[in-house]
């Protein structure tokens, strides 16, 4: 049993012990494990419900179970565009995990990290009080950021769940839109009739969790559309959800319908070349493209861009040369 404490401040005077723990960015994964362990939560020495409410001055005390199934290092690539003493920016490829789950013990970005930074005396991949700070689907590329030290980990979790950073997302969607820009409010919660897929309910549901995605046109290819996306929420699939829900899936995304022809002509020739598309790019067309925080240390706004990967910039070529007229099915 390894023991953590905080004390509650002021300016978290009447959050839950949820949203306290998860302002420090501790993990989902962590947060059930310590609701299912005898005395995983304690405030003032008793035992507290992750949903009770925090007041200032609370001694809040945490209890990580020890786990034999611990995150061995793996040699795994690391594509780090920016690292000092307290942060790493990486730049996840598409398709691979991001930490470890079933059927994913090795090879996932946390394994790659725990290698990269093997000979760091006081980084444990292990240890929620260091190690990623937010998360991209296996399968979406782009930009993430590793705290290296707990304080590190303390001030950007803060910021991610008061939603001062900023990331911003490049997709390639189904449909054209009428507008230029605009926004998704919805409720996201697991699909009843499908657990690996999320589901979109209306905001004054009571089902879920609330989630907000701005959008703005890039580019328009007639069948298919370019847009950029903001993030106001951070929920599970937000954007390959939010953008089902308005007739929109992301393009070649299987799990929301986005690997089907939706738009466009009947003619043999435009099969061929939708197909040519899911070829190059099989994987939901989404990019992690920016992404900004305030250091931790500095107090100074740091601001990172992400290339596209070659999948998702051939299929971009592609579209563009469709619309020109100058495909090459």
């Amino acid at each position: 049993m390894r023991t953590i404490g905080y004390t509650v401040g002021a300016e978290d005077q009447g959050r839950t012990v949820e949203q306290f723990l998860k302002a420090r960015g501790v993990s989902r994964r962590v947060i059930i494990a310590l609701k299912k362990t005898p005395d995983g939560l304690l405030r003032n020495g008793a035992h507290v419900r992750t949903i009770d409410p925090l007041a200032a001055g609370d001694a809040l005390e945490i209890n990580l179970p020890q786990t034999s199934k611990r995150m061995p290092p793996c040699p795994v690539p690391v594509p780090v565009l920016y690292e000092d003493e307290d942060v790493l920016v990486v730049n996840k490829p598409a398709g691979m995990v991001v930490h470890p789950g079933a059927g994913n013990f090795t090879g996932t970005l946390i394994n790659a990290i725990a290698w990269y930074l093997r000979d760091m005396k006081n980084f444990d991949a292990n240890d929620p009080e260091v190690g990623l700070v937010h998360r991209i689907d296996k399968d979406t590329s782009g930009l993430l950021v590793v705290a290296k030290t707990p304080e590190a980990k303390a001030s950007l979790g803060k910021q991610f769940f008061n939603k001062t950073t900023h990331r911003s997302y490049n997709a390639l969607v189904w449909g054209n839109f009428t507008e230029e820009e605009g926004r998704i409010e919805g409720n996201i919660a697991r699909d009843p009739r499908n657990r690996l897929r999320m589901k979109v309910f209306p905001p004054d549901s009571g089902i879920g969790k609330c989630a907000v995605t701005h959008y703005r046109v890039l580019e328009r290819y007639g069948y298919t559309t370019l847009v950029e996306c903001v993030l106001e929420t951070g929920r599970t699939h937000q954007i390959r959800a939010h953008m089902k829900s308005i007739g929109h899936p992301l393009f070649a995304d299987d799990t929301y319908g986005g690997m089907e022809i939706l738009r466009g002509q009947r003619s043999s020739a435009y099969k061929a070349f939708v197909e040519n598309c899911f070829k190059i790019c099989p994987r939901q067309a989404l990019h992690a493209r920016t992404l900004g925080f305030v250091h931790p240390r500095t107090g100074k706004q740091m601001d990172f861009t992400s290339e596209w990967p070659d999948d998702f910039r051939q299929l971009i070529e592609k579209w563009r040369n469709y619309i020109h007229g100058n495909a090459n099915f």
